[in-house]
């Protein structure tokens, strides 16, 4: 006797699964321009990769012994390859009541983060809609209320020691969804048809009075631009995709191996002439920070993690030689490069990411310091901008500094462990003290100034004093900076260079003692 009528009512449930929330609600899905979450994953995913798990899970209603309704539930969940490696995926589907939990079965959404825990692979969240929690409506079917908790929280703050965590907000994201999406190494969102928010408008509206919009209350320009609670935001869900791809390209599968090198493709020892006349002697002048960045390493391989929120650094990952490297940069297009609140957490965040990871780190500096003002104090800037310090001074994985221009007070100082063997080249363009020279000669001489017939003159002849010991290559006379480099010779250095870090790498696999927090 064989148990195919068994298997063929498995194959029956499988498809009937596989029509989610019925074509209508598929149709409106289609119509608010996104995908479903199968297309996702599939799209997502290397073709034909994805192996699913609980596919025939659902709600159901039996009359006798025979099924009569299936209702899938609305979470899709499995394992599958991105360029070969293997991941763990999960995402909500939003044609099954909207995402919301009360159309969840068991623990799918803990069996997804578990197989990344246990498997030690990378996990891709794709939220859309409240992924936890439920609604009211709940309450009709339990006829009680419960005590808010979050069972699986333990596992989501392990896999942040332990492997990448991404997600995609792919729609409207309340309540846990939000948080899921918030407790990751990397998160997107897709303009105009992804939302994040503690609570949506209509709760909004009844706590607080305030009648907002989805988009104006939590679109992609609230979080990617102002709040910094995800990364990057995309312009299509194929380019959240790729985003996706591109991110866990530079990230090994766990903790517990090193980073990936791809084959290299450009010369290790290419000389920009460019770079020689990059940086403005005026030092009033800014110049593109990220075009330094593209000259020196592998060509095409910066990728930028979040380019909108604390703007004046720039983070993000990058090759030289095919090794996977993170990145920063100080733009001083952007409040001067200074360290505000923003990017110093941005910073930290960013530090503590790449050394849970063992990625090298190329720091190029352009530092004039913290932030002054008193929207900056009211801000926090010192107590966020220590933090950052912090971060810089914990993380063990190797580090390199280009110190391309300025480097002042404690936060130029924090350009690398100074107390320690601290590598750094300096570019003829570099500048630093406790203060820039023209700012320092205001608080150093203020009553001379005050007390003179013609202060701008003096202030002039004291600038002109001071420019003439500014000189990096004084510095370098007392062994104050260890190297003055030829600007054009920078990507031969590091090309070096990152032969080295991962010849250290493979010694700091493992557990960091402090691991990254979202």
């Amino acid at each position: 006797m064989s148990w195919q009528p068994e298997i063929d009512e498995i194959r029956r449930r499988e498809q009937l699964a596989k029509q989610m929330g019925g074509a209508e609600n598929i149709k409106r899905q289609h119509d608010g321009g996104k995908l479903t979450v199968r297309e996702r994953i599939d799209r997502l995913l290397d073709q034909g990769s994805f192996h699913e798990y609980g596919a025939i899970a659902g709600m159901t209603k039996y009359h006798g012994d025979q099924l009569v309704e299936f209702r899938p539930a609305n979470f899709v969940g499995g394992t599958g390859r991105i360029n070969g490696r293997r991941v763990a995926v999960g995402g909500d589907d939003f044609t099954v009541r909207g995402g919301a939990a009360d159309a969840s079965i068991g623990n799918k959404h803990s069996y997804a983060e578990l197989l990344a825990h246990e498997l030690h692979i990378p996990i891709i969240r794709l939220v859309d809609g409240t992924g936890g929690g439920g609604s009211v409506k709940t309450f009709e079917t339990t006829r009680r209320t419960y005590v808010p908790a979050n069972p699986d929280f333990d596992v989501l703050v392990q896999l942040l020691g332990e492997v990448p965590v991404v997600a995609g907000c792919m729609g409207s994201v309340a309540g846990i969804g939000a948080a899921r999406v918030a407790a990751t190494h990397f998160a997107v969102m897709v303009k105009g048809t992804s939302q994040l928010f503690v609570a949506g408008p209509p709760v909004v509206k009844w706590g607080v009075g305030e009648d907002l919009t989805k988009e104006e209350l939590g679109g992609s320009e609230i979080h990617a631009h102002m709040s910094g609670a995800v990364d990057n935001e995309a312009e299509s869900e194929e380019d959240a995709f790729e985003q996706i791809r591109r991110f866990l390209s530079y990230l090994p599968q766990s903790v517990w191996q090193a980073p990936p090198r791809v084959t290299p493709s450009d010369d290790p020892h290419r000389r920009e002439e460019e770079l020689i006349s990059l940086i403005p002697r005026n030092r009033r002048h800014g110049y593109d920070a990220r075009r330094v960045v593209e000259l020196v390493m592998d060509r095409e391989s910066f990728f930028e993690m979040t380019p909108f929120f604390g703007p004046s650094l720039i983070t993000g990952f990058a090759r030289l030689d095919g090794y996977g490297v993170a990145v920063m940069a100080n733009d001083p297009y952007a409040i001067g490069g200074s360290l505000d609140g923003p990017a110093s957490d941005k910073m930290a965040k960013f530090l503590d990411l790449c050394d849970t990871f063992h990625l090298p780190i190329v720091n190029f500096v352009d530092q004039p310091g913290f932030l002054i003002g008193r929207e900056a104090e009211s801000s926090g800037t010192i107590r966020r901008g220590v933090r950052a310090l912090y971060a810089m001074f914990q993380t063990i994985t190797p580090k390199v500094a280009i110190m391309v221009r300025r480097a002042f007070g404690v936060a130029g100082a924090g350009h690398g462990i100074t107390t320690g063997l601290n590598l750094r080249y300096a570019w003829p363009s570099a500048d630093w003290g406790s203060l820039p020279i023209e700012g320092g000669i205001e608080a150093a001489y203020k009553r001379d100034l005050a007390a003179a017939s013609d202060p701008e003159k003096l202030r002039r002849e004291l600038e002109e004093k001071f420019n003439a010991i500014r000189s990096p290559i004084r510095t370098a006379e007392s062994f104050g900076i260890e190297e003055i480099i030829d600007p054009r010779d920078t990507r031969p250095l590091l090309v070096d260079w990152v032969h080295q870090a991962y010849e250290i790498v493979p010694t700091q696999l493992g557990h960091r003692t402090r691991t990254m927090r979202p």
